[in-house]
């Protein structure tokens, strides 16, 4: 994909925690986290945004690292993965833990409710920030999770990047609140593995909904083999599986969210 100026959505800079990050905005009516992969927030992450803000949404998209807009290639995931191992806001290779950074995602999502209202947000984490989107959902208002294809931690297939009394929170609102997150991946995929799917599975049942995709329906220009559901390995044509997924994903959202804000309103 070309380069993506970016054009349609608003640049802020959000200062939370002492500390500024630079969020592309887009779209309107409920609130939606959306956490880019390595390299960044590509042209394909963008589009992705778009999809989703198209359906009735206010994206927030983040920058995490990278260049925003930028296309992926082997030079620029080279610098965002050094970047994210070397920064104290990332413990890419730690099981049962969290992120620092996550503890200044959740405050975006808190902020990001009360810009947009409504009964709660929806995340979507992507490679290495998929379960991002698991560890966000010890907040009440975290109504729909979503990991695409979650990478860490690297080097510990089965592991799970969440602490242990976040995850016991999220099994507390699976168990009270019949809270579900959904996870997706390739059923080829080297980097998230079934073992980790097991592994959510084992943690969160009745609440994680898993969907392995097979790699025959993976963009053939893509990844080899296939990972990023959601973006490069995505064929965007009508009838295509992983272009389905993105509808089945927008879905999820509208349905937890309307479903939550008519029991609020009841």
């Amino acid at each position: 994909m070309p380069p993506d100026d970016l054009h349609d959505f608003t640049r802020r800079s959000v200062a939370l925690q002492n500390q500024a990050k630079t969020v592309f905005v887009r779209g309107g009516g409920p609130a939606i986290i959306v956490m880019h992969e390595i390299p960044g927030l590509t042209p394909g992450v963008a589009r992705l945004c778009r999809w989703i803000s198209d359906a009735g949404f206010t994206v927030y998209a983040p920058v995490l690292f990278g260049t925003p807009g930028k296309p992926p290639d082997g030079l620029s995931k080279l610098a965002a993965i050094t970047r994210v191992c070397i920064s104290r806001e990332f413990r890419v290779f730690q099981a049962n833990q969290s992120s620092p950074v996550v503890d200044w995602l959740k405050l975006l999502a808190a902020q990001a409710l009360q810009e947009c209202g409504g009964a709660g947000v929806g995340v979507l984490g992507l490679c290495l920030t998929g379960n991002f989107a698991l560890a966000m959902a010890v907040e009440p208002f975290v109504l729909a999770p979503v990991m695409g294809e979650p990478g860490l931690p690297f080097g510990n297939a089965a592991g799970m990047h969440i602490s242990p009394e976040d995850l016991a929170t999220v099994q507390q609102r699976v168990q009270k609140e019949g809270l579900i997150v959904r996870g997706y991946r390739f059923d080829g995929d080297t980097i998230c593995k079934q073992v980790r799917f097991n592994s959510f599975d084992n943690a969160l049942k009745p609440g994680f909904v898993q969907d392995i995709l097979p790699d025959a329906c993976a963009n053939p220009e893509g990844h080899k083999p296939p990972h990023s559901v959601f973006t490069g390995d995505l064929i965007d044509r009508p009838g295509e599986k992983t272009r389905h997924k993105v509808d089945e994903v927008i879905a999820f959202f509208k349905q937890k969210l309307a479903a939550k804000a008519a029991v609020s309103n009841s």
